[in-house]
């Protein structure tokens, strides 16, 4: 099993008699359905529909102080914390920031031989592994504890690219996308059968209208990678822009009736020059509709 701190996670905490109500009226999962050792993938967004920032959360034991812990991007912690602060009006709710004294180890291929309190499996995708909040200094003896080896925070996000998961600031730009462009809607992120929460309206639409018409997708470089945002060309059209890349695997937000058409056409794709093709053709076809599991 393999380990990595993510110095660039930190952990928003919000707790108090209202804090499920108060969270499951504001963000895309069902916070209801939330207890220790589980986690849920989610996101608040803008009226608009668009992500303000996404995040994994999970609830914290009694032993821990209960609550709600949310890993999320560490620059937008701060953020986060302030807007869920501006959100609560009378709400019985305390919002903290805990990114200076509280992290996130995530651990990939294989299962932890002992199961920390604040551990949950990354409800994203099963090959993503787990996700473990912990002081950044204890980092090292947990990874031990749970029989990992530790690597560097490069290498997860090598095993994240692969998986075809995008990240916020490099595949899409917060306050510029819709989950279905982040494919949340395939990786758990949003629960289409809850009540009421802020963009749910815009989201819904998309959802059952179909009308999402750019999407994350996994490519295959032939060569050198292409910068975050270089404009990837079928022929001489563009159809999308690069994002993450690792070795020869990256992903890309494109326009998926532009790349269907390219596909069918037969046109090569390139990026700064440089040749790409699509991992799964499919990655660009309409998926069966789902909620969460």
């Amino acid at each position: 099993m393999k380990a990595a701190f993510l110095p660039d996670r930190g952990v928003v905490k919000v707790s108090g008699e209202d804090a499920r109500n108060f969270l499951n009226g504001l963000v895309t999962t069902d916070a209801t359905l939330l207890r220790p050792g589980l986690g849920r993938f989610g996101a608040l967004l803008t009226p608009q529909g668009k992500i303000t920032a996404d995040f994994l959360i999970t609830e914290a034991p009694a032993g821990h102080g209960g609550g709600f812990l949310i890993d999320c991007p560490r620059a937008l912690a701060p953020g986060l914390a302030a807007k869920l602060g501006f959100y609560k009006l009378r709400a019985k709710v305390t919002v903290e920031n805990l990114s200076d004294s509280l992290g996130v180890l995530a651990a990939w291929d294989g299962e932890p031989a002992v199961k920390p309190d604040l551990a949950f499996a990354d409800p994203r995708q099963a090959t993503l592994g787990w996700r473990i909040l912990v002081p950044e200094e204890l980092a090292p003896k947990l990874a031990d504890l749970i029989g990992a080896e530790m690597l560097d925070s490069s290498a997860y996000d090598a095993h994240r690219i692969a998986a075809g998961v995008p990240r916020g600031g490099l595949d899409f730009m917060y306050g510029d996308a819709f989950p279905h462009e982040t494919n949340m809607d395939r990786l758990h992120g949003v629960d289409f059968d809850k009540g009421c929460y802020v963009g749910q309206e815009v989201v819904s639409r998309m959802q059952h209208r179909g009308t999402a018409r750019t999407r994350t997708v996994r490519v295959i470089l032939e060569d050198f990678s292409p910068e975050p945002g270089t404009a990837i060309l079928a022929g001489d059209k563009s159809i999308g822009t690069m994002g993450s890349t690792s070795g020869q695997n990256g992903l890309a937000l494109v326009r998926i009736d532009r790349a269907a058409d390219a596909l069918d056409a037969g046109l090569p794709l390139t990026s700064g020059g440089l040749g790409l093709r699509l991992a799964d053709p499919d990655d660009i076809r309409p998926a069966p509709k789902q909620t969460v599991a």
